[in-house]
């Protein structure tokens, strides 16, 4: 259990002083459906009642609407005025716009840090790429995409353009969601095991061009394992989310 995890376990048990609310309890729904989605756990377009979500986190309405207005905001759900809020459940032409605009962000930013990192950030880069192997020879998903979206955070908050970086830390949620939700149910885990170490080398190296089309091809071949059909949008909330009842 993750320390974020445990503050979040114990933020939820205490009390406020207004009516006796889970100080904190938004932040846990969104934390949770966020990674229920992740894990694909919730497939697109999935229906997320105010009600039922309620209901299973024990806590108002008013709590899941604020929730859902931020899921909304991070692009993990959609909430259409006047209608159930549902898992996004981009379309195949936003997902090929997403994954275009991210390697373009993406591919020119690696391309201006070639050669510019520092030693703190290239070790924990190498620390990051180092654990992401660890993790996915320990069949450890969870912790593999941890890692793996590190990476790319770390890209993003050491762009020497704000912008680009400001840019770059939305797509990689963006496509992150996408290929949790669209990635083949025959692969088993979106780990490539070359491109981030060649990344690394590239960086180290000042190899501006060799990291721009590094990413550009790592990129491409996360896009190309996505199944774009449809899924079951009908699962059990309360089994998804039981061990939040009792809480």
């Amino acid at each position: 259990m993750s320390r974020a995890w445990q503050e979040d376990a114990a933020a939820v048990s205490r009390a406020d002083g207004r009516g006796g609310e889970r100080r904190g309890a938004d932040r846990i729904i969104v934390e949770q459906v966020r990674q229920a989605v992740l894990a694909q756990r919730l497939p697109p377009g999935t229906r997320l009642p105010e009600t039922t979500l309620g209901e299973v986190f024990g806590v108002s309405r008013s709590v899941v609407r604020k929730a859902l207005t931020r899921l909304a905001a991070e692009h993990v759900v959609s909430q259409p005025p006047n209608q159930v809020a549902r898992v996004r459940a981009p379309s195949i032409a936003e997902t090929r716009d997403t994954f275009a605009a991210r390697r373009l962000v993406e591919g020119e930013i690696v391309a201006l840090l070639a050669g510019r990192l520092d030693a703190e950030a290239l070790n924990a880069l190498e620390a990051h790429v180092s654990h992401e192997a660890e993790a996915y020879a320990a069949s450890d998903e969870t912790a593999r995409i941890e890692h793996s979206l590190a990476i790319h955070h770390l890209l993003a908050e050491r762009s020497p353009n704000r912008v680009l970086g400001t840019m770059l830390t939305d797509l990689i949620l963006r496509t992150s969601i996408v290929i949790a939700l669209y990635k083949h149910p025959r692969v088993a885990s979106c780990y490539l095991p070359d491109d981030h170490p060649s990344l690394l080398v590239h960086l180290r190296d000042g190899e501006a061009e060799a990291a721009r089309q590094g990413i550009h091809a790592h990129l491409h071949a996360l896009e190309a394992r996505l199944d774009l059909g449809s899924r079951d949008a009908s699962p059990d909330l309360m089994a998804i989310f039981a061990r939040h009842v009792a809480m």
